[in-house]
Parts: C-alpha cells; structure tokens; sequence
C-alpha cells in the first residue's frame, strides 16, 4: 500500500489542491471527470424555527453543533471539485503528494457529539412503535393532538417537547434526508438509538463509492458536514477567504 506524503502546512496542501482545480479545469476534455451533484434539502423552514431557540449556548451542551449544520453555506462547486478526486481503492481523496481521509473524529469534532459505545444504526431494528416515539419526544399523546407543529410547543412554552421535536426534524429533514419534507423510518431508528455518528460518515463512503462506481450521479449524504469537513482543512485566512 502506497504512503501519503503529508504536506507540512494546510497553506502547502491548499495551493496543491488549488493548482489541481487549475489543471482539472485546463485539461477538463482529457481528464477522466465524473458529472456529479449533490441532494441538499431546502432547510428554510428549519432555520426558522432555529430562531426559537432560547439559548444557543445551551442547546449546544445538550444536542451539539446542530445549529451549525443548519446555518452552513455549501458551495457545491468546490465539493465538486474535491470529489472527482475519491480513490475508490482507498477510500480517500488522494492527490499528488497527500490523501485527506474523512474519519470518525472528525465527524464528531464537527457535530459536537461524542461517538457513542452504543451500537450503531445497521437496518435490521424493528420499526418503532409510536409510544416509544412518543416518549423519546417528552410527549404525551393528547398533546400531539392538540398541537402538531414544533411551533405551537415553543410558543406554548414547552421548551423540552420544542427542542425534542426540533432535533428529531433535523435527523430526518437535514442529517438523514431521504424524501424531501418527509421524516424517513430509519432516520427514527437513528434518532432513538442515539450514536448517529457513524451513521452518518458511513452514508458518505457508500454514497461516495456507489456513484463513483456508476460514473456519477446524485451523492446522498448530509452534504453540509461534507462540506464542513472539507473547509476544515483549508486556511481560514483571511486572503485565501476573498479568493477561494
């Protein structure tokens, strides 16, 4: 197996990468390049109801940096760029003198989650039973009757059933989005087993492999962490800001 060559500073990994986006776009009809996209979920309605939150700082101790997945600005050429660059053999991003490996650390890092020992989501669960929902929510039936939406809790004063409800929508509108404004059974699953992370970067690698073996198409992943862990590694000086 071949060994990366680590760059001595993010500003040398970057000017690599930069002079490898130059290259790939001067030599666009003689590189083998793949045509993919990416299903970023329309997440107005979420960072909406962001704004009810009373205390970030709070909600932050309790659920991690979900707000942050949130309020992410992808820019989908830029993740274009890195993943015609997948080594569908090593499972990496490997360029001419390094390899970038998402792992699980990292994801964690950036969802402000520690990995759980519980076991993680496999599939084979049994689909939940509505009062284990329920009871994951704080909830009480005759409430879900009376109110339906995470507003109607927050403007009830309900913080707990709020906030409960709010992080159950992220999973399944933001994290583990399948069906557009729908919440997927397996998103549930994962809500109530509670180690997502590992769900989560291994939907990335799947997603990642299956298109790269098809030649392309759609990534299904959640694409603002993907994102997030890839600026992670640039320089967030100010100059390369203004020109990247």
């Amino acid at each position: 197996m071949r060994e990366p060559v680590r760059p001595r500073s993010s500003e040398k990994m970057t000017g690599g990468l930069l002079r490898q986006c130059a290259g790939q776009t001067i030599d666009y009809g003689r590189r083998n390049t793949k045509k993919y996209s990416f299903r970023c979920p329309d997440l107005k309605e979420l960072r909406k109801l962001a704004s009810f939150v009373l205390d970030p700082l709070d909600f932050k101790q309790r659920h991690g940096k979900l707000l942050s997945i949130l309020s992410a600005d992808v820019v989908e050429g830029l993740l274009n760029v890195l993943v015609q660059f997948y080594d569908p053999l090593y499972r990496c991003f490997t360029f001419p003198d390094y390899q970038l490996v998402p792992m699980l650390e990292e994801y964690a890092h950036l969802l402000g989650i520690p990995v759980s020992n519980k076991v993680p989501f496999s599939g084979l669960e049994e689909i939940p039973r509505s009062h284990i929902i329920v009871e994951a929510l704080h909830l009480k039936k005759y409430e879900i009757q009376a109110h339906w939406e995470a507003t109607a809790f927050s403007q009830a004063g309900s913080v707990d059933a709020f906030e409960a409800i709010f992080v159950f929508l992220i999973y399944g509108l933001a994290l583990f989005a399948n069906i557009d404004g729908f919440v997927d059974v397996n998103a549930i699953r994962i809500f109530l087993i509670g180690n997502h992370v590992p769900t989560l970067l291994g939907d990335m690698y799947f997603s990642l492999l299956l298109r790269n073996s098809k030649g392309g198409g759609t990534i299904v992943c959640c694409i603002p962490i993907l994102y997030k862990w890839f600026i992670s590694h640039l320089p967030q000086t100010p100059a390369f800001v203004e020109n990247k």
